[in-house]
C-alpha cells in the first residue's frame, strides 16, 4: 500500500482513448442523460492528446457510429471520403494482376478516413457530455481490494531517472478509484496482459496471433490522385508461407495512406517488415502512385489477428474488457473500428444496468452475454477460419478462403486453431540471409529517418520502459539461435546489437524512439522483452494518422 499517492473516486474509469474507450465513455453519460442519473466517468489516455497514438488505415464501416449517433453527419464527423472503387493485386516480382474481391472486402457504403482526427471528435462528444479526460497519464497499476477485485488503475510516478531514483521533478502518480474499471488499451495493453494472468482470462481461448502494421502518410501528385480509390495487394515482397499484404487507400486533399502488414507468426529470422514494406513500394504496380509526392508521416502498431478463437473472457471481478484489447477485428474484412465501438456501446448499456438497476459491484457477468448476441459475434464467427488457414501458405488459404465464404458461407462444421507467434521463429541457421536493397530517400527510407516523422518523443532521463527478464537472453539466445531478430522485427531501430567487430556483442536498447507498437513484446522468442508504459504523455504524435 503506498500513503504518497492521492487518489479520486469514480463509477467508471476507462484506460485508453481509443474507439472503444470514447464510445463506452459516450454511450454510458447518454445513457445517465437519458433517465436522469448522475454518473462520474473518468477517461485516461497515454498520448499527449486523444489520437496521438492511434494507427489504422483505415477504412471504417459505420454500422456502430450510426448506432452511436444516428446524426453523426450533422455532428460534423471527419468521414469526409467515401470509399470508391475496389481492387486487389496479386503482385510477382514484376508484375501483376487483379484478383476477384471477395465480398468482405467489398467497401461500398464505407469511408476512408485519419483515425486519429475521428478519435479526436469523438473526445470532443464525450467531453461535452461530462467525461473527464486526462491525456498525458498513463495508466501503470492495477489496483486491487483485499478480496482481489479490482479497485482501479494507478497513473505512473513521474521524474524517476535511469538510475531508478527520484529527481527533482519528482511527482508521484494519481490513484483512480472506480466501481468499474474499463480496459480499452488497444492491442496488447500492457495491464491487459497482467489481468489475462490474475484472473485466468485466456482459459479455453486460443493464443492471440497479431500482425505488424506499418503505415506512411503522403501527399502525391493531383494528377494521380483519385479519392476513394482502394487498392489492397497480397503477394511480392513477402514469401507464400508469410501471411501479410498491403493497402493504399486515397483521402481528401490528395492524400494517400500507403502500409504493410505482416503476420508476427512469420518463421524467417531475418524477414524485417519495415524493409519489406521499402521495397512493396518499388513495384511497379505501386510506385507510379508515389512519383512526385512527398512522405509526410510515419508510425506502425501490432493488431490482434486471433478473431472469434481467441477472444479471452471479458469480465471479472471490479472490470471489463472492450475493443482491440479483447481481440475484437475482422481480419478478412481489414476492419476493426467499428467492432471497437459496438463493443464499447454493449460494455456501457451491461455497465449501466449493472451499477444503476442492480446497484452492485463485483463482475459485470452480462455484458460477456450481450456481446455474444449482436452482429459483432456473428460477423466475427463467419470469419473465424480464414486466419488461421494461413498455415497452408498463401495459395491454400486463398482456395480455402474461397471454399469458406462461397460453399460454407462462415458455417463450416469445423474451427481452425491459432498457435503462438514468438513459438513461430526458425534458427538463424535454417534460412538464408535476406538483403534488402539501400533505401534511396525519395520512395524508400531508412528507419531512424522514418521516426522523426512519428514526432516520437520521451523524455530522455527516465528508466526504459523495455524491460528485460534476463539480461543475459538477449545475446545467449536471441543472438546465438536467431540471429537478433529483434533488431529487423522492431519498426524503430530500438534495438542494436553493439560490439560486434570486437567479439563482444551486446544488446543496446534506444528507448526514446519506441512507437509503442508492442512487436517485442509479442515476437521475442522467450517472451524476455516486457513492454510497460513510459512516462506519460511519451511515444508517437500522429498527425493526421
Amino acid at each position: 500500500m503506498r500513503t504518497d499517492r492521492d487518489a479520486m473516486e469514480y463509477d467508471v474509469v476507462i484506460v485508453g482513448g481509443g474507439p472503444s474507450g470514447l464510445t463506452t465513455a459516450i454511450r454510458l453519460k447518454q445513457l445517465a442523460a437519458e433517465t436522469g442519473r448522475e454518473l462520474s466517468v473518468c477517461l485516461l489516455e497515454k498520448g499527449s492528446e486523444i489520437g496521438a497514438h492511434i494507427l489504422s488505415g483505415a477504412v471504417i464501416e459505420p454500422r456502430a457510429l450510426a448506432e452511436l449517433f444516428p446524426d453523426w453527419q450533422e455532428r460534423g464527423a471527419p468521414l469526409n471520403t467515401p470509399a470508391g472503387e475496389d481492387r486487389l493485386l496479386f503482385l510477382t516480382e514484376t508484375g501483376s494482376f487483379k484478383l476477384p474481391t471477395p465480398p468482405q472486402m467489398h467497401n461500398h457504403g464505407n469511408y476512408i478516413v485519419s483515425l486519429g482526427n475521428f478519435c479526436r471528435w469523438l473526445g470532443e462528444q464525450a467531453e461535452a457530455l461530462g467525461v473527464e479526460i486526462y491525456p498525458g497519464f498513463a495508466a501503470a497499476e492495477v489496483l486491487y481490494h483485499e478480496d482481489g477485485s479490482v479497485k482501479g488503475v494507478a497513473t505512473g510516478d513521474m521524474g524517476i531517472g535511469k538510475d531508478g531514483q527520484q529527481t527533482h521533478n519528482y511527482q508521484p502518480g494519481m490513484e483512480l478509484h472506480a466501481r468499474q474499471t474499463v480496459f480499452a488499451e488497444g492491442c496488447r495493453g500492457s495491464l491487459t496482459r497482467e489481468l489475462w494472468e490474475k484472473f485466468d482470462l485466456r482459459d479455453g481461448a486460443d493464443p492471440q496471433t497479431y500482425g505488424l502494421g506499418i503505415k506512411e502518410l503522403w501527399e502525391i501528385d493531383p494528377a494521380k490522385h483519385e479519392p476513394g480509390l482502394i487498392v489492397h495487394s497480397v503477394g511480392w515482397p513477402l514469401a507464400s508461407d508469410t501471411y501479410g499484404g498491403a493497402f493504399l487507400y486515397h483521402l481528401e486533399d490528395n492524400l494517400v495512406s500507403v502500409g504493410f502488414v505482416v503476420g508476427l507468426d512469420y518463421k524467417n529470422p531475418w524477414l524485417s517488415p519495415y524493409e519489406e514494406f521499402q521495397r512493396f513500394k518499388t513495384h511497379p504496380a505501386i510506385r507510379g502512385f508515389f512519383d512526385g509526392g512527398r512522405r509526410i508521416s510515419y508510425g506502425a502498431r501490432a493488431l490482434s489477428e486471433g478473431g472469434y478463437q481467441s477472444v479471452p473472457r471479458l469480465t471479472f471481478p471490479g472490470g471489463l474488457l472492450v475493443g482491440d484489447t479483447a481481440g475484437f477485428l475482422n481480419v478478412p474484412k481489414i476492419k476493426g473500428t467499428h467492432m471497437a465501438m459496438k463493443s464499447g456501446m454493449v460494455a456501457a448499456e451491461s455497465l449501466f444496468v449493472h451499477l444503476w438497476e442492480e446497484g452492485v459491484t463485483g463482475e459485470v457477468a452480462a455484458y460477456g452475454e450481450a456481446v455474444r448476441k449482436t452482429w459483432l459475434w456473428d460477423e466475427l464467427y463467419q470469419v473465424r477460419n480464414i486466419r488461421p488457414a494461413f498455415k497452408w501458405g498463401l495459395w491454400g488459404a486463398l482456395a480455402y478462403g474461397a471454399l469458406d465464404t462461397y460453399l460454407f458461407r462462415g458455417k463450416a462444421p469445423w474451427t481452425l486453431s491459432h498457435h503462438a507467434d514468438h513459438e513461430q521463429l526458425g534458427a538463424k541457421t535454417a534460412y538464408a540471409r535476406i538483403d534488402y536493397p539501400k533505401p534511396d530517400g525519395k520512395l524508400t527510407f531508412d528507419r531512424l529517418s522514418s521516426v522523426f516523422l512519428s514526432a516520437t518523443n520521451h523524455e530522455e532521463n527516465q528508466r526504459s520502459h523495455l524491460r528485460l527478464k534476463d539480461d543475459a537472453v538477449p545475446i545467449s539466445v536471441n543472438y546465438a539461435k536467431f540471429g537478433a531478430p529483434e533488431t529487423r522485427y522492431c519498426p524503430a531501430g530500438v534495438y542494436e546489437i553493439l560490439g560486434e567487430d570486437e567479439g563482444a556483442p551486446r544488446l543496446q536498447i534506444n528507448a526514446q524512439n519506441c512507437l509503442h507498437c508492442k512487436t517485442c513484446d509479442i515476437k521475442d522468442p522467450t517472451q524476455n522483452i516486457v513492454w510497460t508504459v513510459p512516462e506519460g504523455g511519451g511515444g508517437p504524435n500522429y498527425p493526421n494518422m
